[in-house]
C-alpha cells in the first residue's frame, strides 16, 4: 500500500488537527447558537500565528453539520489558509459523496500519508444514518496493511469516533461499536505510536499499551466532560498540534482562541 510521501526538513514534523468544524452551505450557519465558520476561522488564524511551520492539517470529521459541498468548499477553502498538505477522514454528520465531490482531483481523501519517520493513517468509521461509528472490514484491513508493510515506521492512526470510554454517559453510547476490533489489530504490531480522534468535542490524554490516545476540542461548541446527559461546555473552539519525531516520540498540546461568546440555543435538543 504505497503512501504519499513528504519529507521533513528537520527530524521532526509539525501537524496541526482541525475537527468538529460542523459548517453549513451558509456562511453564517450557526450550531447551538455559535456562528461555526467565525469559530473556524479564529481558530485556523490562532493556529497560523502560533506554529511558524506546519507540515500537515488533519480534518478529523464532522467538517460539515448539513453534508453539502458547499460546506465542504468552504471547509476546504478555509484550511488552506495554512500552507501545508491535507487529510480528511469522514464523521458522523458528513456525507460521503459531498466530501469526495468537493475533494475531487485532490490528495485530501487518501487514507495514508508517509511524513518524515512516521506514516499518517486515515480511517473511516461513518455509518450512514446513524450516529455512533464502525470499522468496516476494508477499513481493519487498510489499517492492518498499513502497519503490517511498514514496521519500522512509527503511526498515527486518526478517526472520528472514540473506541475507549470517555466517562461521559451520552457520549458513550455513540462511539465506536467495535473497537475490541481495532484494539486486535493495533496489539498484533508494535508500531501504532498513537491514535487520535474528534467526535467528542473535548480533550481527551490517556495511554493503553504504549499507544497514545487522543481526542481534541472542536473548532466550534464544546461538550462538558463526564456529563451524564448532553450538555455544553464554556471553553472556547481550539486545535491540537502535534509534533512527531522521527525516534517515535510525540509532544502534543491544545490551543484555544480567546473572545468568542455565544448564546447557547436550547432549542436544538441532543446532538
Amino acid at each position: 500500500m504505497p503512501g504519499a510521501s513528504l519529507t521533513a526538513v528537520e527530524d521532526s514534523v509539525l501537524l496541526v488537527q482541525l475537527t468538529d468544524s460542523h459548517l453549513f452551505a451558509e456562511a453564517d450557519g450557526k450550531l447551538l447558537g455559535m456562528d461555526t465558520c467565525d469559530s473556524l476561522r479564529q481558530v485556523i488564524e490562532l493556529a497560523i500565528d502560533e506554529q511558524p511551520r506546519i507540515d500537515l492539517v488533519l480534518a478529523t470529521g464532522d467538517l460539515s453539520q448539513d453534508g453539502s459541498v458547499a460546506s465542504y468548499q468552504r471547509f476546504r477553502r478555509m484550511a488552506e489558509r495554512i500552507e501545508a498538505p491535507a487529510r480528511w477522514c469522514p464523521g458522523n454528520h458528513d456525507e460521503l459523496c459531498a466530501m469526495r465531490e468537493a475533494t475531487r482531483g485532490t490528495a485530501l481523501m487518501e487514507p495514508v500519508l508517509e511524513l518524515g519517520g512516521w506514516r499518517v493513517v486515515m480511517l473511516d468509521t461513518l455509518v450512514a444514518g446513524s450516529v455512533y461509528g464502525m470499522l468496516r472490514g476494508d477499513q481493519l484491513e487498510l489499517l492492518e496493511q498499513a502497519l503490517r508493510e511498514a514496521p519500522d515506521q512509527h503511526h498515527l492512526v486518526c478517526l472520528h469516533h472514540h473506541p475507549v470510554s470517555i466517562g461521559s454517559r451520552w457520549m458513550d453510547t455513540i462511539g465506536l461499536r467495535n473497537p475490541e476490533a481495532l484494539f486486535e489489530v493495533l496489539d498484533r504490531h508494535c508500531n501504532a505510536r498513537a491514535l487520535l480522534w474528534g467526535h467528542i468535542h473535548q480533550e481527551f490524554d490517556q495511554w493503553r499499551n504504549g499507544v497514545r490516545l487522543l481526542a481534541s476540542p472542536s473548532t466550534g461548541v464544546q461538550f462538558a466532560p463526564r456529563s451524564e446527559a448532553f450538555q455544553i461546555d464554556s471553553q472556547a473552539p481550539g486545535y491540537r498540534w502535534l509534533r512527531l519525531h522521527a525516534d517515535g516520540r510525540l509532544e502534543t498540546g491544545v490551543s484555544r482562541v480567546s473572545g468568542i461568546d455565544f448564546e447557547v440555543d436550547y432549542s436544538v435538543k441532543g446532538y
